[in-house]
């Protein structure tokens, strides 16, 4: 295990994935029973794609074997594509539901996603909706995130703005290809999608990025090196004052941390 620093940004680099979310995961089940037994909520910003996955799989394990129960927890997901139904294999709708909430006991009116079949003349006041939906739930304590090779939270693509908020977005084409293997070819994989914004994301009162692989270790790097600017949406996070890089070692292969 390292523990360190690259310039202000907490790093944790485990040997692998499974390793890396055990600790992540068992604060999740403890901070929501803490919550629980004083009466109040825990709101977490979920994502999708396959950084999440071990991180859910230990959730879950934690529910089945341990007891853990999250039934006081709120959950905000990043993004969804634009155009595809609930039900599509390819949603992350449906992949939340088949890789987390069918597995937990969090009741499904506390779960939140954007749509992705909201007409075009209501997007836009969907997109105000979500926001509204996560002040009235006190605001998102916890938010994971994954990273994209082209620099995207959720999936805010180069450029997008500090000031950004849940809005629709157009995708870019290295984004596409790398979702192109899941949906039977890229041009079969959606244009557009709702994302949660960049603004929105940094509001989270703490945030912790998952990478695993060797792929992911450029952009990794980049991020961490970089200034924060439009052209690499991710630079942002390092203006957050509560925000971890949980690494395995082949997302950590080009960093060098410092312990100070």
């Amino acid at each position: 295990m390292i523990t360190g620093r690259f310039n202000h940004t907490i790093i944790e680099t485990r040997p692998s994935a499974e390793e890396a979310v055990y600790e992540l995961a068992q604060d999740i089940a403890s901070e929501a029973r803490i919550r629980a037994q004083k009466g109040q909520s825990y709101t977490l910003g979920l994502a999708t794609g396959s950084s999440p996955l071990p991180l859910y799989r230990e959730l879950i394990r934690l529910h089945r074997n341990e007891g853990a129960s999250f039934r006081n927890v709120t959950t905000f997901n990043l993004d969804e594509y634009l155009g595809l139904s609930p039900d599509s294999v390819h949603s992350y709708t449906y992949f939340m539901r088949e890789q987390l909430f069918k597995h937990l006991d969090i009741p499904k009116h506390q779960t939140h996603l954007p749509s992705g079949l909201i007409a075009a003349e209501k997007i836009e006041g969907h997109c105000q909706n979500y926001e509204v939906l996560i002040e009235k739930a006190g605001g998102i304590d916890l938010q994971i995130l994954g990273i994209g090779r082209s620099g995207h939270i959720g999936f805010n693509e180069p450029p997008s703005s500090l000031e950004s908020k849940t809005r629709l977005i157009n995708l870019v084409p290295l984004t596409r290809r790398d979702a192109a293997s899941g949906f039977g070819g890229e041009e079969k994989v959606p244009q557009r999608a709702i994302t949660m914004g960049i603004a929105t994301i940094l509001a989270a009162r703490r945030i912790v990025l998952l990478a695993w692989g060797e792929n992911k270790a450029d952009i990794v790097s980049r991020t961490l090196s970089s200034s924060p600017n439009d052209e690499l949406p991710a630079s942002f996070l390092s203006l957050h004052q509560d925000v971890t890089f949980l690494l395995d070692s082949g997302a950590a292969k080009k960093l060098t941390i410092s312990d100070e």
